[in-house]
């Protein structure tokens, strides 16, 4: 007969789990003394000991393996339960496989820059999105093209929505497009909850969803969208995503009223804002 320290010591766990095992019924000693309480166990119980540790380092629940060890279990059953692990670890491998990619990007960066970016670039899905806009077109992607551009589209949409009674349900969304005439088409829209049917003096639009963007958020000031295009360009080397466009620019805070937006450098794939509100520039990659 084994002491539960030496049982514990050639099956290589805790005397404290040895005691949880037979706690749950998984693994019950096979002799209690009645007089001081110590547990006894054979060498034979070690085979049942080392099935317990070698499907609890599969994953499996202490009750799944109770069940299998118990014959409790059909082969399809056992079949089905193993299958629904290798899924769960090829996802946690894929995930970790992602992360592994950012740690060795962001190494890299700092081997290259010195230090690590001042925004830190999040691949997210976006949400479809339905818009209250008015459209005007800019001669380039410069601030001094957009903002006298932007803020006056702001204003009329604003008394126009008031006028309707259509009030935002969610932060503004202002968004780009080349203009197949030259210059851009600046979108300035606000969130809403209006059917599109409806005759107004403005667009209603539907943004879709977007499956996989690179986003991140810039804190406007004087310096417009310069700090924002180093990170757009930096996103397919830190996050392995290829960047083509960029459709949208929000405020982060509800309620922060009409922005005055930045430029994007063609090509860049980069945009930003000026003035004073937490903004969040998302490019998204793909289509």
């Amino acid at each position: 007969m084994l002491t539960i320290g030496d049982f514990a010591r050639h099956g290589r766990v805790s005397v404290r789990m040895l005691r949880h095992y037979d706690a749950l019924g998984l693994l019950a000693p096979a002799r209690v003394d009645a007089a001081t309480g110590y547990r006894y166990y054979t060498a034979d119980q070690l085979a049942r000991l080392n099935r317990i540790v070698a499907l609890k380092d599969l994953g499996l629940s202490l009750a799944q393996v109770r069940a299998v060890l118990d014959d409790r279990l059909t082969a399809e059953q056992l079949r089905g339960m193993l299958r629904l692990r290798h899924a769960q670890l090829r996802q946690q491998i894929e995930a970790d496989t992602a992360r592994l990619a950012g740690v060795e990007a962001r190494l890299a960066m700092i081997e290259r820059e010195g230090h690590l970016p001042a925004a830190e670039i999040v691949v997210k899905n976006l949400p479809a999105v339905r818009l209250a806009q008015l459209t005007g077109v800019a001669a380039g992607w410069d601030p001094a093209d957009i903002t006298p551009v932007i803020v006056p589209l702001y204003g009329r949409l604003r008394a126009l929505l008031d006028h309707h009674d259509v009030r935002p349900v969610a932060p503004d969304i202002a968004w780009y497009t080349d203009d197949p005439g030259g210059g851009v088409l600046v979108h300035a829209g606000a969130q809403v909850d209006v059917a599109p049917a409806v005759a107004y003096p403005f667009e209603v639009v539907d943004l879709p969803a977007v499956a996989t963007a690179a986003t991140l958020v810039h804190r406007g000031g004087d310096g417009g969208l310069r700090p924002v295009v180093p990170g757009a360009r930096a996103v397919d080397r830190r996050q392995r995503v290829p960047v083509h466009r960029v459709p949208r620019a929000l405020p982060v805070l509800p309620g922060a009223g009409p922005v005055r937006l930045g430029h994007r450098t063609p090509g860049t794939g980069g945009t930003g804002v000026t003035g004073g509100h937490p903004m969040c520039a998302r490019v998204v990659p793909g289509g």
